[in-house]
């Protein structure tokens, strides 16, 4: 039976998207299969690691009827690769095993029977859909993804919180030394659901994500979320736990304020890092009207310095910092001017964008 025919280009595009998420070991070998379901001219193409689903639709050319199977994902996305974009590749089956031609080139791959593959089960409790476009959502992960924690015992900072309230989506990620904050606003009102989305939902969503306004569809349920854009529908499980009150967090009334140029303090910052020693990372900061002074040393005694004019008439302070979190914050903007809030040397500092009022930065100090 002639499963599926089509451009090269179609049918690896549509592996890629979903093949993610599939791990390279695991304990079901069928997990390392992608879910193949033809039905007449619509392929369906789905994955899972039993966290996560993800499923998509190609319309292709075959032969007529339903067929179903499952079939190595890493390896059949390795050979699309390994060939020409124009060609026309045709999948066939006989009997366990799948046949993939292009051109003189011949695959024969071994299969496992689509019954043997775990579909997630879609939780009958989910909230109202709401929706952004695709590079609203995509824009807000980038402003606070460098802030999730990694392989935390508190799990729950191993990813990002989502606050949808009234008009407001409000994205907050935070791994107890920073907190990033970024809120865009939505087109309907919503009562409130709040959901924690794990650390690989949170960097696969960011990759599959377009810089397009087509809109992407979100439904929170008590232990799922599930999302549908591009031709896509994502399930993801969530991460239980209760979220830090991050409002407690971000400073209100610091006195001092200064503003300078993203570019220029994260090149002062990446330079003066090659002398910070490599367990602290730490940097110190001088802030004093006009100037904005950089020092860092390690245990060889070596030492960097750096001077940057700024806009400020406050007061003057020093102040140490883990330069990463730092050099994180402005190597994920874009913008050319960030304002810094500073109380003293003993409390956190807050980082903001003149132009973005929905996006905070906090940032705890460290002794230097």
């Amino acid at each position: 039976m002639i499963v599926l025919k089509a451009a090269q280009e179609k049918l690896l595009g549509a592996l890629q998207s979903v093949a993610g998420i599939v791990e390279r070991r695991h304990t079901l070998p069928v997990l390392a299969n992608v879910l193949v379901r033809k039905d007449g001219g619509r392929i369906e193409l789905t994955t899972s690691d039993l966290e996560i689903q993800v499923r998509t639709e190609i319309e292709v050319d075959g032969d007529a009827g339903s067929f179903a199977t499952t079939v190595g994902a890493r390896k059949l996305i390795d050979i699309l690769r390994s060939m020409p974009a124009d060609q026309v590749v045709t999948l066939s089956a006989n009997q366990a095993k799948l046949t993939l031609q292009g051109g003189k080139s011949r695959f024969t791959l071994q299969t496992l029977p689509a019954d043997d593959f775990p579909l997630v089960q879609e939780a009958a409790d989910f909230g109202p859909a709401f929706g952004v476009p695709q590079k609203v959502l995509k824009g807000l992960i980038n402003q606070v993804h460098f802030a999730m924690a990694v392989h935390d015992i508190r799990y729950y900072l191993n990813g990002i919180l989502f606050v949808a309230e009234g008009r407001n989506l409000t994205l907050v990620a935070t791994d107890g030394h920073r907190l990033a904050l970024a809120q865009a606003t939505l087109d309907t009102e919503i009562p409130k659901q709040e959901v924690i989305l794990p650390r690989k939902t949170v960097l696969e969503l960011q990759r599959l994500l377009k810089e397009d306004d087509g809109p992407i569809e979100m439904r929170f349920a008590g232990n799922q979320a599930a999302f549908a854009f591009s031709g896509m529908q994502f399930v993801t499980k969530l991460v239980e736990g209760k979220f830090p009150d991050y409002n407690r967090v971000i400073p209100k009334h610091h006195k001092n304020a200064l503003l300078v140029g993203r570019q220029p303090l994260l090149a002062s910052l990446q330079r003066a890092a090659i002398l910070t020693s490599e367990k602290f990372k730490g940097v110190r900061l001088n802030v004093e009207p006009g100037s904005l002074r950089i020092a860092a040393s390690n245990a060889e005694q070596e030492e960097a310095k750096e001077e940057l004019e700024i806009d400020y008439a406050g007061d003057e302070i020093e102040i140490g910092f883990n330069v990463t979190y730092l050099m994180d914050v402005l190597a994920n903007s874009a913008v050319e001017i960030v304002k810094i809030e500073l109380q003293d040397t003993n409390s956190s500092a807050l980082f903001t964008v003149p132009d973005t009022p929905g996006f905070k930065y906090v940032v705890m100090p460290m002794r230097i």
